[in-house]
């Protein structure tokens, strides 16, 4: 029973360590075992070998060579499923993020007023979030005044034009 205590524990040590030294296993072998080799896939195994083992030896009268084939299915379950589940993690991708040539089009309003020779401010909305911005044009806007960007000067900085209606 000791055995297996510590078997289950040594798995749960293994799997914080995998959250720590995320990808050490894949980095050392490289393509030689293409994934079938993961840390957090190992600690379960571990775990479930050593903590189902102790369950059906404490729980039924199958002896140590049952445990331990119980155990061992157990543990070649758990490991399958965290290498699938891992996997299917590492293939989630994210929208790209937005550049500053994604404003280009965009509407917006004047919440600082631009005079025809400076900068004012400008909110846009960009992937859903408001965005305010240094912004220039070529006459004079008012507060509140309706834009649509026409270029991206820089990284904070847009040139507008008043929207036409």
């Amino acid at each position: 029973m000791t055995l297996f205590l510590g078997l289950g524990i040594a798995g749960i040590v293994l799997l914080v360590l995998s959250l720590i030294f995320d990808g050490v296993l894949e980095g050392l072998f490289g393509d030689f075992l293409d994934g079938l080799l993961s840390l957090p896939a190992i600690a379960g195994f571990v775990s479930m070998l050593g903590f189902g083992g102790a369950i059906v030896l404490g729980t039924t009268g199958l002896g140590v060579a049952g445990a331990t084939v119980v155990g061992v299915l157990a543990g070649l379950a758990t490991g399958w499923v965290v290498l699938k589940l891992s996997k299917a993690l590492m293939r989630d991708q994210t929208d790209a993020t937005p550049r500053s040539a994604d404003l280009v089009g965009t509407a917006g309003s004047v919440v600082t007023a631009i005079p025809a020779s400076g900068y004012g401010e400008v909110l846009v909305y960009l992937g859903g979030q408001p965005l305010k911005l240094s912004a220039k044009s070529t006459a004079p806007l008012a507060r509140g005044t309706e834009i649509w960007v026409e270029a991206s000067l820089s990284s904070t900085s847009v040139s507008v034009r008043p929207v036409e209606r």
